[in-house]
């Protein structure tokens, strides 16, 4: 085995060995070569070639997610390592362990005209828990595996970004069979699951509410212990709001939250405004929900977390600073279950929607609203799904899912830069069959995801193409402009056909109604490699359908 006799390259890829971070993205580069020679060499890292770096920083978060341990990007010095920002405030985020190291020329090196080199040290400060500059040479050995440490441990324990940037002097490629040195590892340590904050205040004012609302946004799979949803669905007094990213089902629970509350007047928001407000989880895609509980807003608002509770409905007045499952297990012994139809009322309204729902897919017009509907009824079961930002996430909160699906989607920043990537290295770590879904200029944005050697066979795209930001449609402003056309809808006659095509997935089109079910079963099945499917849909009348999809189910 070889490695390189840089003795900065061999203490980290030591202290990432021993703290379990053996999955390494690699970027091409000449200033990292002794990283990329001592992890490449090593049979105990698995290590990625993947060409772009924002692709590659997404496709780690993506291992990541599913890992649910660090997964580390290594780069060249200069631009290369400005790439991975998309991917770091994605990771900030949504507590995703990232580690991003970057090669650098020494310090001395700095701003006197050496090509590829910018000011790297702490240039992610504002999005990072941890930026570890190195500096080389022998006499920083203390300093660094200080560094080094506390960085790596940050990652693991905190769950969330941290920066490493290790300078480099030539000759960069010299290599030795001897490891030159055993830096000391420092252990990470594991989270006490407790906390100190007194519940009975809280208690006390819960037990009192008949009309409470707890609120589920961005949760793993198997978050919360199933004999706790079974009781939180029980109480008459309680109604729980979900999101498709909350992976949290019940027949009791209201997973649409927008085809509840869209057609409700200021007498129906009335009624549903609670008295006190629970939150789980991450972020909230629902504008509505947020519109509500702003307008029409709880007494006080608590939020369970291990590290952070957004104000996000300005009512914020407890952070319970600990796992949902330990809080759960102190707060619901205690709590009563009081008489009230509040629940009861709401559930009627959902089941009311629900029957209006299924008229009006009876008689769909061919639009984007259709390609969801058939898609989420046949999409198969036990599969993980990854979800773009934009106007797919918004169509999928509209619709049920089998509890058996995994659903993902990167809402930490909530943008579109790469969607694919993160489903890709998602796919390549989960080993599940995932099915990703997409719009147009979300898939385009990030097409370079497809240059990728690590895709499963059984990864499936459907790319909703009704050509341009369909988001834009659906929100509010004047749309018949060439303003419009140009700069918000950014209108394309693009097909994915030939990226498929150069990128080795099978490919199939759908631009009619006819074909549309037959098609996707065909899809569905199809596991022989990578499948991408395109549906054409026509730009004009898809906010029409939606608007009058709301209209309907009141």
């Amino acid at each position: 085995m070889k490695f390189s006799n840089k003795i900065l390259a061999q203490t980290l890829i030591q202290l990432c060995l021993e703290k379990g971070i053996n999955h390494i993205v690699i970027s091409p580069g000449s200033r990292n070569a002794p990283l990329t020679i001592g992890f490449g060499e090593h049979p105990d890292m698995e290590c990625f070639s993947v060409v772009d770096e924002r692709s590659a920083a997404f496709f780690a978060l993506g291992m990541a997610q599913q890992l649910k341990k660090p997964v580390a990007v290594l780069c060249t010095s200069g631009s290369a390592l400005l790439n991975y920002y998309p991917a770091v405030a994605e990771a900030f985020y949504s507590d995703i362990p990232l580690v991003v190291i970057s090669a650098d020329r020494p310090a001395d090196r700095i701003d006197i005209g050496d090509g590829q080199t910018i000011r790297q040290e702490n240039v992610f400060a504002n999005h990072i828990l941890y930026s570890a500059n190195c500096i080389e040479g022998e006499d920083f050995q203390i300093k660094n595996e200080t560094e080094i440490n506390t960085a790596l441990n940050s990652a693991i324990e905190l769950s969330g970004p941290v920066h490493i940037n290790i300078p480099f002097s030539e000759p960069l490629y010299q290599t030795t069979e001897h490891q030159l040195v055993w830096p000391q590892n420092v252990p990470s340590r594991e989270a006490i699951v407790t906390f100190e904050e007194e519940l009975t205040p809280f208690i006390d004012t819960w037990n009192k509410s008949k009309k409470k609302i707890i609120l589920v946004g961005v949760l793993d799979p198997n978050s919360i212990e199933q004999r706790f949803v079974e009781q939180l669905a029980k109480d008459e007094s309680v109604l729980v709001l979900t999101e498709t990213t909350s992976n949290l089902y019940n027949e009791k629970f209201i997973s649409a939250i927008d085809v509840l509350i869209s057609p409700l007047d200021d007498e129906g928001f009335k009624e549903l405004q609670p008295d006190i407000l629970l939150s789980f989880g991450g972020m909230v895609v629902s504008k509505r929900i947020k519109a509500f509980l702003r307008s029409y807003p709880p007494k006080e608002h608590s939020h369970v977390d291990t590290k952070k509770a957004y104000d996000t409905f300005f009512a914020l007045k407890h952070h319970f600073k600990t796992n949902i499952n330990y809080f759960l297990s102190k707060f619901l012994p205690k709590t009563i279950e009081l008489n009230s139809d509040y629940q009861k009322h709401w559930l009627a309204i959902k089941q009311h929607r629900l029957l209006r729902q299924k008229t009006f897919e009876e008689n769909l017009p061919y639009s984007d609203f259709m390609i969801f509907c058939e898609v989420f009824h046949e999409l198969p079961k036990n599969v993980q799904l990854q979800l773009s930002n934009s106007a797919t996430i918004r169509y999928a909160q509209l619709f049920n899912v089998d509890a058996s699906t995994e659903v993902f989607c990167n809402r930490g920043t909530s943008g579109i830069d790469g969607s694919t990537s993160t489903a890709i290295g998602a796919a390549y770590a989960s080993k599940s069959p995932t099915v990703f879904i997409t719009g147009d200029v979300s898939f385009f944005y990030d097409s370079n995801a497809l240059w990728n050697n690590y895709i499963p066979k059984n990864f499936k795209i459907i790319v909703v193409n009704n050509g341009g930001g369909g988001i834009f449609r659906i929100l509010p402003g004047e749309k018949d402009s060439d303003v419009y056309d140009t700069f918000f809808e950014t209108k394309h006659n693009l097909t994915a056909k030939y990226l498929s095509e150069m990128y080795g997935f099978n490919y199939e089109a759908i631009d009619k109604k006819e074909d549309l079910t037959t098609k996707l079963k065909d899809f569905f099945n199809q596991n022989e490699g990578p499948s991408l499917l395109e549906i054409f849909t026509p730009s004009n009348v898809n906010d029409k359908v939606l608007l009058d999809y709301f209209k309907f189910i009141s």
